[in-house]
């Protein structure tokens, strides 16, 4: 039967994942890359992780490891890994958005954090990917984390309890800085594409931004037309390998294809109508900014979150991509329009003689933890 590990699987947002203790694993890390990828079932010539945990898709392909602090503000250390569906490969370069809801309540029902025994519990997690702290705020009951509520999130059927996500700090999350060049706006001579014009800005994670219509695109196509078009979605690679360069993430362009998590790479277009994986349609006056994202070489059915936030930082910093486009004399939160519906996201940037700098990006998400117990590598 091989090895087993105590886990949980949990959904925190958009993704799901295995979540391990840290102590439930070898102290040799060298060892973690083969155990989660025989958890999830990688790498799968056929896509579809059947031999594993995973579901297929890089949303649904993650591992947490959960353990002592090793920071000081910080309760916990949560360290992300995304693992790859068709090969053998796990990257752990970048952090999940979605996945850290999931962290402060574990943390708490696994007793790694006191909490109050009713009301709000408050758990600051060391993301030790990008080495930036975030806030988790939730709902307890009877000193455990409430999961029913009232809160309903793009892309997930039904409703949860609101878990708050305060991310502090977010700038220079992969590369140390906010403008990894020191522009709001780069060209990249890309072959095969030409003279593009990009943002190239690094919060919670980096992201590369792309005018929609640079691309030949409207903005508002939904995963599968990605998926189907081999020779946009090689496109867009190509850009997202320069911008890694470009960004000072990986030296050179091979070295930027083993590095598959980031820069994350969006296109973006100002808003308008466009319809959703349901079938509905979200009008032009509910958001703000029409937004589709690739990870992983993947279409996103909904946004990253950390890719998100990244957005909202962007589009605050003037001459910037998704600032050119983002709705004019809004005020308040970010609404993105993306193929699961409209996903807010605020964020708090600031600019001053030394440049921008962003303080804080903050948004809601619900998790709700699947099975415990054990899972076979």
């Amino acid at each position: 039967m091989g090895r087993r590990f105590k886990a949980a699987f949990i959904r925190g947002g958009t993704s799901k994942a295995l979540v391990f203790h840290a102590r439930d694993l070898p102290a040799d890390r060298s060892e973690w890359d083969a155990i989660f990828l025989a958890c999830l079932g990688s790498p799968d010539r056929y896509g579809r992780q059947l031999n594993g945990m995973g579901g297929g898709v890089s949303s649904l392909s993650k591992v947490c490891v959960v353990g002592p602090p090793s920071v000081a503000g910080a309760d916990v250390d949560y360290t992300f890994v995304q693992v790859q569906v068709k090969d053998a490969r796990c990257d752990w370069s970048g952090n999940c958005g979605n996945m850290s809801s999931a962290i402060g309540p574990f943390a708490v029902d696994e007793g790694l954090v006191p909490a109050p025994a009713d009301g709000t519990a408050l758990v600051r997690i060391h993301n030790t990917n990008t080495r930036k702290i975030i806030h988790a705020s939730f709902p307890v009951a009877g000193g455990a984390s409430v999961e029913a509520g009232d809160l309903e999130i793009p892309g997930v059927h039904g409703t949860g309890a609101p878990v708050r996500l305060d991310f502090l700090d977010p700038g220079g999350a992969t590369t140390g800085r906010l403008l990894p060049t020191g522009r709001v706006l780069d060209v990249l001579d890309v072959p095969g594409v030409g003279r593009i014009e990009v943002s190239l800005v690094d919060a919670a994670n980096a992201c590369v931004f792309v005018d929609a219509a640079a691309l030949g695109l409207g903005g508002t196509e939904l995963p599968d037309a990605l998926d189907a078009s081999a020779a946009l979605l090689r496109r867009l690679a190509d850009i997202r390998l320069h911008a890694s360069v470009a960004m000072g993430i990986a030296p050179t362009l091979d070295a930027a294809r083993d590095v598959r998590l980031v820069p994350l790479i969006g296109f973006v277009s100002a808003p308008q109508d466009s319809a959703m994986l349901s079938g509905e349609r979200i009008a032009a006056d509910a958001c703000d900014l029409v937004v589709r994202m690739i990870s992983n070489g993947q279409p996103h059915r909904a946004l990253p979150l950390t890719g998100s936030l990244c957005t909202a930082v962007a589009a605050q910093l003037e001459g910037s991509v998704p600032h050119r486009l983002a709705r004019t004399g809004r005020s308040g939160p970010l609404r993105l329009a993306m193929p699961s519906g409209v996903l807010t996201v605020d964020a708090q940037v600031a600019r001053d003689g030394a440049g921008w700098h962003a303080e804080r990006g903050s948004f809601y998400r619900t998790t709700r933890r699947l099975f415990e117990g054990f899972v076979h590598a």
